[in-house]
């Protein structure tokens, strides 16, 4: 099994302002689905998000394949009731059918080897009325990289029409614009896409530190719990669902029973 913990942003690492805005911004947004509910994430990773769920939530429960990444929740959340961790596999959750109100899957849908297997069993353990979250780069933006350990990327129609098969109400949104507005910007596109294109991007977090000092400057920590205040949120903005999307470098998907 591939060491997923070298391609997960943990609390040992520092990214970027926007990397961290990104961050934040899926949870603050997953937050206000969640209030009095029990929550499941999974792929949780380091386990950044757990802990703003948990205010909102009844109780919150994170799960990942790796175990090296879930000993970072594990350091954090010790005692703490309202948040369970769990090691298990995406295609297959060691829960009751119907036991969840909200599943969220961030940033790890490109990992799954079927996909479609984890659909069917988050609409196996969510309740009448549950939600189904799930955020991902928008394989569509010009500067898109993938992850080394990727099977499949989903663009907007794909996305909408696998979850569709499953879910009667499906939306799409789209957040963090990449807009070349300046010289800049423009300049920084150019050079990543060429060294996508080239292969030169490194296949690890560790390995990516210099170019992200390159592209974007002072680095700042990934913090081990995402706090409500001190980062940029940038509202996901609804989407169409029937035509690829080059307009946003973020993805989400918003599926109901």
């Amino acid at each position: 099994m591939p060491d997923f913990s070298t391609v997960t942003e943990t609390p040992q690492d520092k990214g970027s302002q926007e990397q961290i805005s990104m961050l934040f911004t899926r949870y603050q947004w997953a937050a206000g689905f969640c209030r009095d509910k029990k929550v499941l994430e999974v792929g949780c990773g380091a386990g950044q998000g757990l802990g703003l769920l948990a205010k909102s939530a009844s109780l919150v429960i994170g799960g990942d394949i790796e175990p090296a990444n879930l000993k970072f929740a594990q350091r954090h959340y010790d005692g703490r009731d309202k948040i369970k961790l769990l090691l298990f596999d995406g295609h297959k959750f060691p829960l009751k059918d119907k036991s969840i109100d909200v599943v969220i899957l961030y940033e790890a849908i490109y990992y799954l080897s079927e996909p479609e297997k984890f659909v069917q069993e988050a609409l196996r353990v969510l309740k009448d009325k549950g939600v189904l979250l799930i955020c991902t780069v928008n394989c569509s933006w010009p500067d898109f990289n993938p992850s080394p350990f990727s099977t499949k990327y989903f663009s907007v129609p794909e996305l909408y029409q696998m979850l569709k098969t499953k879910f009667p109400t499906v939306e799409i949104y789209g957040a963090f614009p990449a807009l070349a507005d300046s010289a800049k910007t423009r300049l920084v596109s150019f050079i990543k896409r060429t060294a996508v294109s080239l292969h030169l991007i490194p296949k690890t977090m560790k390995g990516k530190k210099l170019l992200k000092r390159l592209f974007f400057g002072q680095l700042i920590p990934i913090p081990a719990e995402i706090e409500e205040n001190g980062y940029h949120y940038q509202m996901p903005t609804l989407i169409p669902y029937n035509s690829p999307n080059s307009t946003y470098k973020v993805t989400y998907a918003v599926a109901r029973i």
